[in-house]
């Protein structure tokens, strides 16, 4: 039995996964992972994904250079969700999100809308040519 045995993925064979800055704590952004994408996520201390969108494997940081070294990975008490505390690269200050951000989690509700609350820190036609 392998220790990819213990989760508990879900229907389509997935396990959602949160990024958080080791450092500060932070929620970078929520993923998804496959058996491979976990497996190779071990193997390489560094996280790799399943994007649902592209269909295959996404090695964080293949075309932004913003890659996050694992430094520890936490199953939750179900075993169905992923925890990884991460060391966010490639940016000073650290950039997770697609959008140039430092977090996926930028837009807060306030008075009935969505309100963007952080900064973009580098143009996103800048890091994805």
């Amino acid at each position: 039995m392998s220790w990819l045995d213990d989760i508990a993925w879900d229907r389509d064979g997935l396990l959602p996964v949160i990024a958080q800055e080791a450092s500060s704590g932070d929620v970078l952004m929520f993923a998804w992972m496959n058996r491979e994408a976990l497996a190779r996520t071990a193997e390489l201390g560094e996280a790799v994904y399943w994007s649902r969108s592209r269909g295959r494997l996404w090695h964080k940081g293949e075309e932004s250079g913003h890659i996050q070294k694992v430094r520890d990975m936490r199953l939750d008490c179900d075993s169905d969700v992923l925890l990884l505390k991460v060391d966010q690269l490639g940016h000073d200050p650290t950039i997770a999100c697609h959008t140039g951000r430092h977090s996926c989690f930028y837009q807060r509700y306030e008075s009935g809308t969505w309100q963007a609350v952080e900064p973009v820190l580098e143009d996103p036609e800048r890091i994805y040519r």
